[in-house]
């Protein structure tokens, strides 16, 4: 009898593993495809030195995209008739934004505290999505709460500062 009970322990703790590496593996996947989401658009508003910064005044607006005369303010930056801004709850037509451009030349993306913030919303929706894995899955309810809280902070900033 005592070896039935050995090898029920050893699978109980078998599957616990599997379930840890599963859900972990998960958990990692998502974080990971939340900040590759934000770097794309992240690494131009965090990493200005060197780019072209300006002011863009939206003249209109499609569902997609949002365009207008862009200002330069950095040295040796170039003024643009029309550059191209991503159409979204930040942008509203007649209204001028602080931006940066893209190395393409018609892309600009919003700079600034609420660029920034904005750029960073996907990992804050991974961050919140995370800690249902983390809290289901892994059964860390204080690191997934930490999670989550955090992914909420994130979004309502960005909502805010917009």
């Amino acid at each position: 009898m005592p070896s039935a009970v050995s090898s029920s322990r050893g699978s109980s703790a078998a599957l616990r593993l599997g379930r840890f590496a599963v859900m972990g593996t998960v958990t990692v996947l998502i974080l990971i495809a939340g900040v590759r989401a934000s770097w794309g658009t992240a690494q131009y508003t965090m990493l200005t030195k060197g780019r072209e910064q300006g002011a863009v005044t939206v003249k209109s607006c499609d569902e997609q995209t949002c365009t207008g005369a862009y200002t330069p303010v950095s040295p040796g930056s170039q003024p643009r008739a029309e550059v191209v801004l991503e159409n979204n709850a930040a942008v509203a037509k007649g209204r001028t934004y602080t931006v940066v451009m893209k190395p393409s030349g018609t892309e600009a993306v919003r700079s600034g505290p609420a660029g920034i913030l904005y750029a960073w919303v996907p990992l804050g929706g991974a961050l919140m999505l995370a800690s249902v894995v983390v809290a289901g899955g892994l059964l860390r309810t204080r690191p997934a709460w930490v999670m989550g809280l955090s992914g909420v902070a994130l979004v309502t900033a960005a909502f805010l500062v917009v």
